[in-house]
């Protein structure tokens, strides 16, 4: 039984963190991080080659998680995949132990590297939970019996942190029909947009886990903000930044005390620093909040 999943059903928060597969074949550093969270979290997401960058199999890499008794969230994208390869990877999560999947249609091909690769995109995120949904049920998508029960719990992404969340709603309540039993949303630093879009969304009875980057100094901000589609920092978290004499200590701070407040209006947190994931367990000291 997954963790989240019944940690979730029981109205409990949950703490969720990122850890990203390696790239090439040492996962040494990948096991050590996980490692260091897991007393911290109640699951570990597993990116799926994030911004079309190559990485290391998530499905590898979450079944060494598996291994190490500790609970992965594996991130499935469509962008790399066409429906035979997608049931195969779930049909193997399922036998590897792996119990809770985010659907996500995926960074485009041009968001990476890797320019000569070829987007697959047979479905987005709304048909891979449909196709998820179907496999729980006990047949593939010719409507044939499978040998052996599906119990994937399966989750999707929402972006609260737009120009307006409407849009969003809609397509949460979409991928809500389509099988979602929880939602991970994109980084958000605007508390009160945040709290709007809570104020939005609590009457689908969404679960939702507030997405949380540890921004480290003021190049890190503006980098995100001037490059990153989807990220606004706010002005506030730029003024912190400005003024500190300690940079990466400002941003443990601020991040510290914008989780407190998500944790508080949420169903949880996920929380991200990119290249420092260890830092999160001082983020998690600061906010004093605690997995349950």
């Amino acid at each position: 039984m997954s963790v989240l999943k019944t940690t979730l059903e029981a109205g409990k928060k949950v703490i969720t963190a990122e850890v990203t597969p390696p790239h090439g074949t040492d996962i040494k550093h990948f096991l050590d991080t996980a490692k260091i969270l897991k007393s911290h979290v109640h699951a570990l997401n597993v990116t799926d080659n994030q911004r079309a960058l190559m990485r290391m199999s998530g499905l590898a890499c979450c079944a060494r998680l598996v291994q190490e008794g500790i609970e992965p969230v594996f991130q499935l994208t469509c962008r790399d995949r066409n429906i035979l390869a997608i049931q195969s990877d779930l049909l193997g999560a399922q036998a590897l132990g792996i119990k809770n999947i985010l659907a996500l249609t995926g960074d485009p091909v041009s968001a990476g590297d890797t320019p000569d690769a070829k987007g697959v995109f047979q479905v987005e995120a709304v048909g891979l939970l449909n196709l998820i949904n179907k496999l729980n049920s006990g047949f593939d998508l010719n409507n044939k019996e499978l040998t052996g029960k599906l119990e994937l719990f399966p989750g999707a992404a929402v972006n609260p942190g737009g120009r307006s969340y409407e849009p969003q709603l809609k397509r949460m309540e979409k991928k809500m029909k389509a099988g979602a039993k929880f939602f991970q949303t994109q980084i958000v630093f605007d508390r009160l947009q945040m709290e709007n879009f809570m104020k939005a969304a609590r009457p689908t009875g969404a679960k939702i886990i507030a997405g949380i980057l540890l921004v480290r100094s003021l190049k890190t901000a503006r980098f995100l903000h001037d490059k990153v589609p989807g990220i606004f920092v706010t002005d506030e978290l730029f003024k912190h930044l400005e003024e500190a004499k300690d940079q990466e200590q400002a941003g443990l701070e601020y991040t510290a005390k914008l989780a407190k407040e998500y944790f508080d209006m949420c169903d949880g947190v996920h929380l991200i620093a990119i290249k420092a994931e260890e830092k999160l367990i001082d983020v998690l000291k600061l906010s004093q909040i605690k997995k349950g």
